[in-house]
C-alpha cells in the first residue's frame, strides 16, 4: 500500500510542471507499485489543487518573472507559445475547448498550462476551475489506462 513518505513524494511529484500527473501515476503504479486506484485518485485530486495555486499566485509570478531579465523573457516567450497553443482550441470551444487542452497527455498541455492560458485568454476563473478539473481527470484515466496496459485490450 505504500508507506505515507511513498505517499507525499509521488503527491509532490505532481507538482511540478513538466511532471504533472502524467510522470506521477507510471511513478506512482510502475515504480513503487502502488494501488492503481488509489494512486489516480490522489495525483489527480494534487495536479487539480495546481490550478487555484497558480490564480492565486500569477500576480507574484509575474512580479517575481519582471524583476529578472532572463526570467522575464523567458516567461513571455513561454506564455506567447501557450497562447499560440491554448487559443485556437479556446477560441473555437470556449469551456471545452480548454478542457480538451488539458485532457491531451503531453507535456506543456497539464494543470499549469491550462491556468495559465486561461489567466492570459482572460477566462472566467470558475469555469476555468471546472474545466481545467475536467481535463485533469481525463488525463488522468488516460494515463493510468496506458500505465496499467489496458488500453491495449480495446
Amino acid at each position: 500500500m505504500g508507506n505515507l513518505k511513498t505517499w507525499l513524494y509521488i503527491f509532490l511529484v505532481t507538482l511540478f510542471p513538466a511532471v504533472e500527473l502524467r510522470g506521477a501515476i507510471p511513478l506512482a503504479i510502475l515504480n513503487y507499485k502502488l494501488p492503481v486506484l488509489s494512486s489516480a485518485i490522489i495525483i489527480i485530486i494534487a495536479n487539480i489543487l495546481i490550478t487555484p495555486i497558480v490564480f492565486l499566485l500569477w500576480n507574484l509570478i509575474i512580479f517575481v518573472f519582471s524583476k529578472i531579465h532572463t526570467l522575464d523573457r523567458l516567461l513571455k516567450k513561454y506564455l506567447s507559445n501557450l497562447h499560440k497553443r491554448a487559443k485556437p482550441y479556446v477560441d473555437k470551444y470556449g469551456f471545452w475547448g480548454l478542457m480538451i487542452f488539458v485532457a491531451i497527455p503531453l507535456p506543456g498541455t497539464g494543470a499549469y498550462s491550462g491556468a495559465l492560458a486561461a489567466e492570459i485568454l482572460g477566462m472566467d476563473k470558475r469555469k476555468a476551475f471546472i474545466s481545467i478539473s475536467l481535463g485533469v481527470i481525463e488525463a488522468g484515466v488516460i494515463v493510468t489506462l496506458l500505465t496499467t496496459g489496458a488500453l491495449k485490450l480495446f
